[in-house]
């Protein structure tokens, strides 16, 4: 795949490939898909869907939130789980993770994201898993939004956790013709911070994708690897 993925990345569920897809348009960060109401594990700007929508109904019903309840994590949304943090005692970042989730009784949302953590502990990435993957995010993704960088984190980290692929990062990524980067040798070029940032995001349990294994983008890839799967 190319780094160049202008038009978004289509992303093919783990659980139906080629009849469930995810949507990532990079110039608004916006993310379109089939998704229950507890799909994630963090929740930030750029982020939609039903869990959204609750977090943005439960803000407004104590007056944290006067914006409508669309289920996009807006700057409005954004602004409101910051008022809603300082009046807590939490850190007031606009991000909403399980301490964010708990004090809000988002019970559901708080065991998704215990899972998700304690399911990347037992990986046990190490320091030169976090280089290797964000090496790879920088070149297959780099310049594009910083949840589509996220998203190809996820991807490869999935794909670790998967019985369809190996069972680490280095295995996955250096699988035969999976990633162009490793192809046509970008993989060697040095990832700047946003890279590093979106590989530990990815480690951290922040999944854009929920649980995709492959992310596609017709109009800029060059590999046909993907049409094997």
């Amino acid at each position: 795949m190319k780094k160049a993925l202008k038009i978004g990345l289509v992303a093919l569920s783990a659980a139906a490939v080629c009849t469930t897809t995810a949507l990532f348009n990079t110039a608004d960060s916006y993310i379109s898909t089939e998704q229950p109401v507890c799909q994630t594990a963090v929740l930030r700007q750029g982020a939609s869907g039903g869990e959204v929508k609750e977090l943005q109904r439960r803000l407004k019903m104590w007056g944290y939130y006067d914006g409508e309840v669309d289920g996009i994590y807006g700057a409005a949304t954004v602004k409101a789980v910051k008022y809603f943090q300082q009046k807590n005692g939490l850190t007031a970042d606009g991000v909403a993770g399980i301490k964010t989730f708990e004090a809000l009784g988002m019970n559901d949302s708080v065991r998704v994201l215990q899972n998700d953590e304690k399911s990347r502990s037992d990986s046990n990435y190490t320091s030169s898993d976090l280089y290797l993957l964000a090496k790879c995010i920088y070149g297959e993704a780099r310049g594009e939004s910083y949840t589509g960088q996220v998203a190809v984190g996820a991807v490869i980290l999935n794909r670790v956790a998967s019985s369809q692929f190996p069972n680490t990062v280095s295995g996955v990524i250096y699988q035969k013709d999976a990633f162009t980067a490793v192809t046509d040798g970008q993989i060697n070029l040095t990832p700047d911070q946003t890279a590093l940032n979106a590989a530990q995001d990815a480690i951290n349990g922040w999944d854009p994708t929920y649980g995709c294994l492959y992310y596609y983008n017709p109009a800029t890839a060059t590999s046909s690897w993907i049409f094997s799967r």
